[in-house]
């Protein structure tokens, strides 16, 4: 049986295989945190680059784990991804040259941001991975940031003292700065970690700070595409269909979506013709995925777990469920958007049906309901606010809330834990009777203007009702 290589690629069957000569190609993006989502996303659009222009590939940096370099170096950066869809499509992804993990060899890291042909650096780290505050702002006191600042010599352990640290090099060598992208789900991501790097930056040298505000373009992002864990059952599937052992091969859903604020540095990799949306308008794309693919998921999830269904596909298959989220979808919630340049809400709308619908997904409904009293508030209130705003309904937008409450009663009653930051009083409200009041006096979840508010209150209350009297015919009367 042969491992997946460059020299295994010849024999390599059932795969799309690299459209370009990975031997011609130069690296030119730094990415730290390598992980499934990144080769899922990023380094899929690169490859796609690269057979355009090849000075595009990827060092990745993995800043702990040497789990990935392990797997790909023997596979000489290769894997294979795998996307989900009902005709499912293989193909090996060429763009990653090497894994790199930092703390083993700091001097290569250091080498390769301060190349300068590297014009780009990407980040996956997730949200704790930028060492913010509970203002968002950098936390000095955090023990990796905290090592940074007080032993400049040493190895940073911070994805952002490692930043810093390259661009003090390229400003020593008079190369210019970089353009760096956060594809995390953070809220502002490019100005938080602009704010990060310049506050770290700063508190060792004022030059270095004022030389990155220049020199430097920290653009918004948004991304989005489910990304399911490789399992055996993966490696298993691959090997059968390609011929070929891939240590880590990566799955996701067929839709992918990558949205970058139009305010890149010149040398940066010309991005759209892959497929990327350049905007000057990220806010505007992340309130439509708000409200038109996550306020929408949360319905179908308590909705649908009354109903008695467990994935989002087997709620989309209850014709019933799947009309209604539709229809709040176009006729409720896409009025409360302005679209930004090169968004039409109603495709994006069906798009978004079109991934509910994928039978190649199981993306369970009660993974998708945990943290209810987190999510609701930026999923469906806004909506609502804007909706009674403009003097509209609101019948079917409080649906999902109503599901939720009787969501929480129904595992109370089951004696099963609510997963929810507010596990303890959600618990205490479905003990006492439950109810839309009780519920409401969570003052934490419900800004007191919208709970007293009676055109919110009086459809909640019906809704509500309805669900408790029977949760397969409720939505109709909605």
């Amino acid at each position: 049986m042969s491992r997946l290589s460059s020299a295994a690629l010849p024999q390599l069957r059932g795969a799309a295989k690299p459209a370009y000569d990975r031997d011609a190609t130069e690296i030119g993006v730094v990415h730290f945190g390598p992980g499934a989502f990144h080769r899922a996303h990023q380094a899929f659009y690169f490859d796609e680059l690269l057979a355009r222009d090849p000075r595009w590939a990827i060092s990745a940096v993995s800043l702990k784990s040497p789990g990935v370099r392990d797997a790909l170096e023997p596979q000489d950066g290769l894997y294979t991804l795998v996307e989900l869809e009902a005709e499912t499509k293989l193909r090996v992804i060429g763009a990653i040259r090497e894994v790199l993990v930092a703390p083993e060899t700091p001097s290569r890291v250091l080498a390769r941001l301060a190349s300068p042909h590297v014009r780009l650096v990407t980040l996956t780290i997730t949200e704790k991975g930028y060492c913010l505050d509970g203002a968002g702002v950098l936390d000095s006191a955090h023990p990796d940031v905290f090592h940074d600042l007080t032993a400049p010599d040493e190895a940073p352990k911070s994805a952002i003292g490692w930043l810093v640290a390259g661009l003090a090099l390229r400003r020593a060598a008079g190369l210019p700065g970089l353009t760096v992208l956060s594809c995390d789900n953070l809220a502002d991501n490019g100005v938080r970690l602009r704010n990060a790097v310049q506050a770290f930056a700063g508190a060792l040298d004022a030059g270095l700070a004022a030389w990155i505000e220049a020199e430097c373009r920290f653009p918004r992002t948004m991304v989005d595409s489910i990304t399911p864990a490789t399992d055996d059952a993966l490696r298993a599937r691959v090997l059968a269909a390609t011929g070929v052992e891939d240590a880590w091969p990566i799955q996701r859903e067929a839709f992918v979506q990558w949205v970058v604020e139009d305010v890149m540095r010149p040398d940066a990799p010309d991005l759209a013709p892959v497929g990327v949306s350049l905007t000057d308008d990220v806010g505007g794309w992340e309130r439509a995925k708000l409200r038109l693919l996550n306020g929408p998921h949360s319905t179908l999830a308590y909705a649908g777990l009354l109903r008695g269904h467990t994935t989002v596909a087997e709620a989309m298959n209850d014709p019933e469920l799947a009309g209604f989220v539709r229809a709040m979808m176009l006729e409720d919630i896409a009025p409360t958007l302005t679209p930004p340049a090169g968004l039409d809400l109603h495709a994006y709308a069906e798009a978004v049906l079109k991934r509910f619908r994928n039978p190649a997904i199981r993306h369970q409904l009660a993974q998708i309901a945990w943290d209810g009293s987190q999510k609701l508030p930026f999923r469906i209130l806004g909506t609502i606010a804007d909706a009674l705003g403009a003097g509209r309904s609101v019948d079917r937008l409080v649906v999902p809330l109503a599901a939720w409450m009787r969501f929480v009663e129904m595992r109370t009653r089951e004696g099963e834990k609510i997963v929810d930051p507010l596990a303890g009083p959600l618990a205490e409200v479905a003990t006492a009777g439950g109810g839309v009041e009780r519920f409401l006096a969570l003052t934490s979840v419900f800004p007191s203007t919208l709970a007293a508010d009676p055109r919110f209150r009086r459809p909640l209350e019906a809704a509500y009702a309805r669900l408790g009297a029977d949760p397969t015919t409720a939505l109709s009367a909605a």
